[in-house]
């Protein structure tokens, strides 16, 4: 029994060793605004460092301001992170109009949005099964007033 012991702490030991993918949430701001409510949008960059492409099963996350969550969801399947290179990818979050008027008292004068967005990008990695790399980011995400919607892009007013 002791033999097989030693042989659990020692692929232990080097499973806890083994270079593992990393990521970092790069951006996240607000894609756009339709009827049915706010789209946001968070930049996500993942790091391989296997020389072969590795499936992402699933990615979760969840949106919360003002101390409550505002959205959440899982995307499934969202493909693969290419071998010995920095995958980026889109993580698409749909708010409702009804929750951000609900979120009126937090928007107040300054027209923001307070944030903390919580992200489990799930992988398969060959011999150790699915891992979970947890990434949480917190800040402030201004909101469009009416006026933004009437102004011409920063490229078509250079051009005119």
């Amino acid at each position: 029994m002791d033999l097989v012991d030693k042989a659990k702490n020692f692929v232990g030991e080097k499973l806890a060793e083994m270079e593992k993918p990393e990521a970092s949430i790069a951006d996240v701001d607000i894609k756009g605004v339709g009827f049915d409510g706010f789209s946001f949008l968070a930049k996500v960059d993942v790091k391989n460092p296997y020389s072969v492409p590795i499936p992402i099963c699933e990615i979760k996350y969840e949106l919360k301001s003002a101390g409550r969550v505002i959205a959440s969801g899982t995307i499934p399947d969202p493909g693969s992170i290419k071998g010995k290179d920095t995958t980026a990818l889109d993580v698409a979050v749909k708010v409702p109009h009804s929750v951000v008027v609900n979120l009126a008292r937090d928007i107040g004068g300054d027209w923001d949005i307070d944030y903390q967005l919580d992200i489990g990008l799930i992988i398969d990695l060959p011999v150790v099964g699915n891992f979970t790399i947890p990434l949480s980011q917190s800040g402030e995400i201004k909101l469009p007033t009416f006026s933004d919607f009437w102004k011409k892009p920063e490229a078509e007013a250079e051009a005119a």
